[in-house]
């Protein structure tokens, strides 16, 4: 069976990356180089803030999809291992008070 990891990267203007990959070290190594075009290439240098545990690569897949959804406070919450605020920063933002 397939594994993989989620894992965040802090882009040098301040944005975030995410992505999934079963090789991660390989895959840092490519954004860290820019062997690869992708979004990094320009943003460099790179910094990994969160990785995820290992996961099946189908669960990798869908929680990727799903930080990729997120607001950036929620992401940052995220990286700061602040779990207790991630279901308050769920609620749409026009909902908020």
């Amino acid at each position: 069976m397939r594994t993989g990891y989620v894992y965040i990267l802090k882009c040098s203007d301040g944005s975030f990356y995410t992505g999934v990959k079963n090789d991660l070290e390989r895959r840092l190594f490519e954004h860290s180089t820019g062997l690869e075009y992708s979004y990094t290439k320009s943003r460099r240098p790179l910094s990994l803030v969160w990785v995820s545990d290992e996961l099946e690569i189908q669960d990798a897949i869908a929680l990727e999809k799903q930080i990729k959804g997120w607001r950036r406070e929620k992401k940052i919450a995220l990286v700061n291992e602040q779990y207790e605020d991630l279901p308050g920063l769920s609620v749409a933002y026009y909902r908020r008070k």
